[in-house]
């Protein structure tokens, strides 16, 4: 009888063990890693980043070039909670990975609503998204995860160009329900290309609407003047519209912006790199990324959006001082390992685990 008893529990424990590592793998879309004693995901046990697989229930154009997808769970399930300001990682066809602001009501945990403008000429993920994702299409999600909240102020002034308006739509709808005091500026190349403009225009008077084919550039510096000080500004929209509210708002006021867009994040001094498994050393110039040259060598390398946001291409920092580029890795797991696509060396030497 102790003899079954003591089975029974042994293999009780090999089952626990057997689902704590499935759970632990199901969570981390880089394992296995070799080599390390611990795994790396680039995102710790974040319930953020645990990949969704969402159907697109409906497709919609609300502008010309912009696509809207609504995205629910196959089973119906609850979805996870997100506030203003967040987006998802999304999983193409190709496996590229981008980031879209949700754009829909956050308090509807049945789905996900995200828009995107394609881009000609781009990366290809705008194109996959408006020539691949269609209606009862399966897609993986990273998220929803913030890098753009909305802080608590009395006073909102915000700056939107085209799709830029996607994170801040929810944004609107909640400083209105609270009561706040706030201005909107958005612009686009036309009214037929501004997505959600209908919606916006709701709102009346604190809405200012400028469609470049209609009366040039808006006039951000006339706009912001008249903003309160202690407003809370946020802009979205491409590089040149929110380097000119910084600009705008001058020394002694920062806007909180939005940036997918891929940026000279990676550029800097150049270093050595060792490959400490291989054996090789490498000269990591100043103009290219510590991902690119490591593509060349190391053709399996991870990788995915290239911009420090998805975590794909985390690996293990043995020796070397790094200087750390992203905005996804938490303080503990910048302890000792980088996102090779963006982040760097700030001395003249790293060692990695390659």
């Amino acid at each position: 009888m102790r003899r079954t008893t003591t089975v029974a529990l042994a293999t009780g424990a090999v089952l626990l063990a057997r689902r704590a590592l499935r759970r632990r793998i199901d969570a981390s879309p880089l394992w296995p890693m070799p080599a390390l004693e611990t795994p790396l995901s680039g995102r710790g046990t974040r319930r953020s980043t645990v990949a969704l697989r969402l159907t697109v229930s409906e497709r919609t154009e609300p502008a010309e070039g912009v696509v809207r997808l609504r995205l629910v769970a196959p089973d119906g399930a609850e979805l996870p909670s997100w506030e203003p300001g967040a987006h998802l990682d999304l999983v193409l066809p190709s496996g590229l990975v981008r980031q879209y602001s949700l754009c829909g009501d956050p308090g509807d945990r049945t789905s996900y609503t995200m828009a995107t403008r394609l881009v000609e000429g781009g990366r290809g993920g705008s194109a996959q998204v408006h020539e691949q994702l269609r209606e009862a299409v399966e897609v993986s999600v990273r998220g929803p995860r913030n890098r753009f909240p909305l802080v608590a102020s009395d006073s909102y002034v915000f700056v939107a160009g085209g799709i830029g308006i996607t994170p801040i739509l929810p944004m609107l709808k909640a400083v209105e329900a609270v009561g706040a005091s706030w201005r909107l500026l958005y612009g686009g190349r036309s009214r037929a290309t501004m997505p959600f403009l209908d919606e916006i225009e709701r709102f009346g008077a604190r809405v200012t609407v400028v469609a470049e084919d209609e009366a040039g550039l808006p006039d951000l510096a006339a706009f912001l003047a008249n903003s309160p000080v202690d407003a809370a500004v946020y802009c979205c929209g491409p590089e040149p519209l929110m380097d000119a509210v910084t600009a705008a708002l001058g020394p002694g006021r920062t806007p909180y912006l939005e940036r997918f867009a891929p940026g000279a994040a990676a550029v800097g001094s150049g270093f050595e790199v060792e490959l400490r498994r291989s054996g090789r050393t490498l000269a990591v110039p100043g103009d290219r990324s510590l991902l690119s040259v490591l593509r060349a060598q190391v053709p399996g390398v991870s990788y995915s959006c290239e911009q420090g946001f998805c975590g794909t291409c985390q690996q293990r920092v043995l020796e070397g001082e790094i200087d750390h580029r992203d905005g996804l890795l938490t303080d503990t797991e910048r302890d000792g390992s980088m996102l090779i696509c963006v982040s760097r060396c700030l001395g003249t030497k790293l060692v990695l685990d390659l």
